[in-house]
């Protein structure tokens, strides 16, 4: 639903754009500097329903007043450990993509398209016999008595990086020749892989026993929706 509102403003923005194109004035190509820097603010607004504050910076080359390569990070400090289904941690992230759109003299406006990936600091965990035990990880003894533990296991908790895929729309101010103020509006859909995890269950031979076992789980693969806001400073060279 997100993407399908989004689009319909993008669609709709090129439509006026079109409409004016004879009385706007644009900006001559060979006024335009080729290369951009910008320092940007952004938000990610998770399936789960958490926004997370992040900042990044951003580099644009400038093929012609239409269209443009770029590259972009991102860093959200913030983790969102208790959301259900959606385990987080720190997020970094990694875009790079084309932009393009009608530039005019004080603004313009275009549609992106950047995949990339992210990663998530604490994006999946997995348990072990203690036999296996991996550096950092925790034992954990579960049994009848304290001298007979019964099976100990180590909980890992590890990073994970998601293809993602950033499409949207973005709204530039020109308050001079070498200063832009941009905002950003879009969808970036995350891939999240499928992939096979232990979990602690009740030993079905013995369920009253209390004592767990692990036991093997797959999951398939799926596509989240998130709303990604940046706003920032760029300075044009």
């Amino acid at each position: 639903m997100k993407s399908k509102v989004l689009m319909n403003v993008i669609v709709t923005a090129f439509v006026f754009l079109s409409a004016y194109h004879a009385e706007a004035q644009t900006t001559p190509s060979n006024d335009l500097p080729k290369y951009e820097v910008g320092a940007d603010f952004s938000s990610l607004s998770l399936n789960s329903g958490t926004t997370l504050p992040g900042v990044g910076g951003r580099f644009t080359y400038n093929l012609n007043k239409h269209v443009a390569l770029e590259t972009a990070g991102y860093f959200f400090p913030g983790k969102c450990n208790g959301c259900t289904g959606e385990i987080t941690g720190h997020i970094t992230e990694g875009l790079f993509g084309v932009k393009a759109g009608k530039r005019f003299e004080k603004w313009g406006i275009f549609g992106k398209a950047r995949p990339g990936f992210a990663r998530f600091g604490r994006g999946a965990f997995n348990i072990t016999s203690a036999s296996s035990l991996s550096p950092g990880g925790q034992i954990q003894c579960f049994g009848v008595t304290q001298s007979s533990p019964g099976s100990c296991f180590t909980f890992n908790v590890v990073s994970v990086t998601h293809p993602v895929l950033d499409l949207g729309a973005v709204l530039e101010f020109y308050p001079s020749k070498r200063i832009v103020i941009r905002f950003d509006g879009g969808d970036t859909m995350i891939r999240h892989r499928g992939g096979t995890f232990n979990a602690l269950v009740v030993d079905p031979a013995n369920p009253t026993s209390g004592i767990p076992i692990l036991g093997s789980f797959t999951f398939p693969g799926y596509t989240r929706h998130n709303f990604q806001f940046i706003g920032g400073v760029g300075f044009r060279f």
